[in-house]
């Protein structure tokens, strides 16, 4: 562990505001990808990194594997210390464009304050993750960056025909062809117009980084939400105290994706997850525009985290303008 590590990512966090955020180098045909597991174990996984390599070649792109990949520490993929050395060794390599990782799950949270950003900022690259990796996605972009909300290596199906449009889009986001994405129009929708960064990930982890100097500043910001495996109550428990925190208070907006398995309390909630979501932020006018789909789900297209979007909900359909 650097000592000045957790030091330095406190004192330089210098875009909680309104700074523009750095895009990293967008990938071309020989740019090496470096594959972490930042998280939770990867437990017989080792068809769906075999699969991550083949189809990062068939992009004519190389690889590394971090040497700690498919080891095992209780819960964890290694012990902290071997999860935050493969990290570190990838952003510190200069000879690495995009830092791919295995899988989410739960662990992310316990390596934050080891990592040294001193020689990503020299050489930034692609960070790719969802789910647990929120918590690195809030790190990266409280110094400075933009990062890349897409699937990780266990997204990957025996048929990748199932999930054809989550890799289209992370190809896309990685070369610099990203486009606009419409969505499904939802009766929930709150309509309006807004631009501004794009920032979120995983509810449970933006509520785990309150307080804390991981949290992202929402101010003139658009935020992306998604959850799985989660009470109703749980849900409402957590937006009710990002809103006491005063998490909305400055946000230009709200994309809700996927809240996939959501559990049932032996008392029922009573309403729908979307309507919960409304009833917490009713006092707010920021649009907001459901059926995004990215989370938990097959569907799961690629979002740039930082980048400053356009969001657009109307009547009969919300439009997300890269």
């Amino acid at each position: 562990m650097n000592s000045n590590a957790y030091t330095q990512n406190k004192t330089e966090n210098f875009t909680k505001m309104t700074s523009t955020l750095i895009q990293p180098p967008y990938l071309k045909a020989g740019d090496t990808v470096a594959i972490v597991a930042p998280s939770g174990v990867l437990k017989n996984r080792q068809r769906e990194v075999q699969q991550a390599l083949d189809l990062l070649k068939s992009w004519n792109l190389n690889v590394i594997v971090g040497k700690y990949v498919f080891s095992k520490s209780n819960h964890f993929a290694g012990t902290d210390e071997e999860r935050c050395e493969d990290m570190q060794n990838a952003m510190d390599n200069p000879n690495i464009s995009a830092i791919w990782c295995a899988r989410g799950g739960y662990g992310t949270v316990r390596i934050l304050d080891k990592l040294d950003y001193t020689k990503f900022k020299e050489k930034p690259k692609w960070l790719i993750g969802y789910s647990d990796i929120t918590a690195l996605h809030n790190q990266i972009h409280n110094n400075g960056f933009q990062s890349l909300h897409a699937i990780m290596c266990v997204s990957l199906t025996k048929d990748l025909t199932e999930i054809n449009n989550s890799i289209k889009t992370l190809n896309a986001a990685l070369f610099g062809k990203l486009t606009n994405y419409k969505l499904e129009y939802s009766s929930y929708n709150k309509l309006g117009n807004a631009s501004g960064q794009l920032v979120g990930g995983n509810l449970t982890m933006l509520h785990t980084m309150l307080g804390s100097d991981t949290s992202i500043d929402t101010s003139g910001k658009i935020l992306f939400i998604e959850e799985i495996g989660e009470y109703k109550y749980h849900i409402d428990r957590m937006l009710q105290s990002m809103k006491r925190a005063g998490y909305f208070d400055n946000c230009k907006g709200l994309i809700v994706g996927d809240m996939s398995k959501m559990r049932k309390n032996t008392t029922l909630w009573g309403t729908s997850v979307e309507q919960l979501i409304l009833d917490v932020l009713a006092e707010y006018d920021f649009p907001i525009t459901f059926n995004m789909p990215a989370g938990h789900e097959k569907d799961n297209r690629a979002l740039v985290l930082g980048k400053v979007v356009a969001l657009f909900v109307g009547k009969e359909k919300s439009t997300l303008e890269f």
